[in-house]
This record gives structure tokens, sequence and C-alpha cells, in this order.
């Protein structure tokens, strides 16, 4: 015979959910179904910011502060369902970043890793613990956690890079530190491309030894990357999910060049149509050359040379060019993967 629940049951659950409330304790069957859930549900959604329309921002902000008041003129790239947080994914900052001639982004350090990825101009240099190099587009960089770094263009153009942090990760730990040097711009005591020399010739210092998880290698030239491509395209099958895709690497340990972002580039060929994918790292792109169409989440954007585009975590998306296509892309992909959290599907 089945018990018959008494008319006050609710009530009393009420009260009691109300006494245990007032000292911080909850029911965990009152919101189970909200934290333990069967697939992602992200919040993020997929969303292109042209290049047309970017640019002209950036340049107008350019006109209105300078680099050294804004300490970096950025213009963030907030992911429509994340508005107000500074995210273009739940656990990763993409923005733009503008030097005009004659600027200097002043020195600072910070606990967050970044990535540059060049996107305009020539004649900007970033300097990273003591060693100054010259950007060009396409050029990836990275700054490492805790390691002083500024900026400056004494070139006669604009340059524009993307930024990409892992702030939200960060914060999520509560391990956010920031400090700021004396003088705005860091001595380099180092050579352009002294730890090029060591670490991207597929030797390493004989003394080598390290125990950080961050590449020692900081710049990685768009030049030698892209014919790293074209050398596999002309070697290996198409893949029909991703074309000809690499990740950078980290040369001291084979991994990724930082312990929280993985940084890649993949080569479309015309007319490529690409599977449907998706994983659960989100993934933020930003596009060198080519054009075509990012389909995700029942949408499509027309993407052209040097647009950023989302794929959100665990949304269905694929690739078409129109024309031959280089795409640079960047996801927290080393978090999930250290902690067995993972996963792809095609």
């Amino acid at each position: 015979m089945s018990a018959v629940p008494k008319p006050d049951t609710q009530a009393e659950r009420k009260a009691f959910y109300d006494r245990i409330d007032s000292r911080n304790v909850t029911p965990l069957w009152e919101v189970l179904h909200g934290l333990i859930i069967k697939e992602p549900n992200t919040l993020a959604q997929p969303f292109l910011w042209p290049w047309a329309q970017m640019r002209p921002w950036l340049m107008e902000a350019g006109q209105l502060i300078s680099a050294e008041e804004a300490e970096r003129r950025v213009l963030v790239l907030e992911n429509p369902g994340l508005r107000g947080k500074s995210r273009i994914t739940n656990s990763l900052y993409a923005g733009l970043q503008l030097i005009m001639p004659g600027e200097v982004a002043p020195a600072h350090r910070h606990s967050q890793s970044a990535l540059r990825f060049v996107i305009e101009g020539n004649g900007a240099y970033t300097s990273v613990d003591g060693e100054r190099v010259f950007m060009a587009p396409g050029d990836f960089i990275i700054t490492p956690s805790w390691t002083y770094h500024d900026h400056g263009n004494p070139g006669n153009e604009p340059v524009v890079w993307m930024d990409g942090l892992d702030v939200a990760i960060v914060e999520l730990f509560d391990a956010q530190f920031l400090e700021r040097p004396e003088a705005r711009v860091q001595s380099t005591s180092k050579t352009q491309g002294e730890s090029f020399a060591r670490f991207a010739t597929t030797m390493l210092p004989v003394n080598y030894k390290t125990t950080s998880h961050t590449s020692p290698l900081f710049w990685y030239p768009y030049d030698r990357s892209r014919e790293a491509l074209h050398a596999l395209s002309k070697a290996e099958p198409v893949d029909p999910a991703q074309g000809w895709k690499l990740r950078y690497a980290n040369p001291g340990n084979g991994g990724y060049p930082m312990p929280t972002i993985a940084t890649f580039l993949q080569l479309l060929p015309k007319g490529f149509k690409g599977q449907d994918y998706r994983s659960t790292d989100a993934t933020s792109f930003c596009v060198m050359e080519g054009r075509g169409t990012f389909h995700c989440g029942g949408q499509s954007f027309a993407y052209g040379p040097k647009d950023v585009f989302i794929a959100p975590s665990w949304r269905h998306w694929h690739l078409d060019a129109d024309e031959e296509s280089v795409i640079f892309s960047f996801s927290d992909r080393p978090v999930q993967q250290a902690l067995d959290l993972w996963r792809e599907q095609v």
C-alpha cells in the first residue's frame, strides 16, 4: 500500500528550506537538475565580427584615446550570449588591439597568459621578458604568465592584433595578479629572434631544462607556419572536417605553447565543403587569407580576411571555402585535456 503524502508536505518542506537557508545551506535535490546536465548547454552564441566594421571603430578609438592613457587600447569582442563579462567564450577573453605610429603601450605583467595574432600593419614591436621582436601580419606571439611585456610602434602605419587571454580561467581560481614597473618600457638585453634561434630549429640548447609549462619560444612567424601548411597539403589528403590543420607547439616538451590556451592554423583548399564537427572546447577563429562561409548552430556567416568568429562549445559547425583560406584559431583545449574532459565528434 503506497503512502499518502500529508497535505501540508509542501509547507513543511518550505519551512525546512527557509531554516537551513539562513545558515547558507540548500538542498541538492532542488538544484541537481541544473548542476548535472545531459550535455553542454552554453549561453555563448555563434557570431562573426567583420573586419570592415571593426577597423573603422579601431581607428576612431585611436583618435579618442592614446595607447598610454588606455594602457591597452583594445575593443573587447564580447560574445552576444555573455555580454558584460568581457568574454568571447565562457573561459577566454579576446579583443582587437591598436597601436598607432609613435605610440608605446607601457610595460606591465600579469598572472594571465596572453596570445597575440597580428592582423594588420608592419613596424610595431612587442617586448617580452627582455627580448624585442618586430611583428608582421600572421605572426603568433605569446606572453607567458607573469612576464613583463610592452608594445611600441616606431613605424609609420597603424598595427592591429588580436589578443586572447585566459582571464576567466585565472579568475575561477582567484589567482589574478598585476604589476606595473616604474619604467614604462622595459630594457631589452636580448637580440631579436634570440629565442627563435635557440628553440625553433628542431634543436634545443644542450643544457636546456625547464619546470615551466609555457613555451620558451614566444614568436612564431607566419611565413614559417604558412610554409609548413603548404608542405602538408602536398603530402597528405585533406581532412574532411578541418582541411589541413596544425597546432602550434612548445618545442621544449611537444605540448601546447601555453598551459591554458591551444592555438592552431589551418588551410582550406578552394571549393572545400567541410564536414560537420563539434567539440567541448569553444573555439575563436581569425581569418588570415581567403573567403568562404562559417556555418554554426543553424546560422551562416560569410567570412573574409581579418574577420573573427566563434564556435561555442558542443555546437555543430563546419567551414566552406570559396577561396583558398588560412585560418588561425584558439581554445581552452589544454585545460580540458589535462582534466580528462575534452570530447569531439565528427
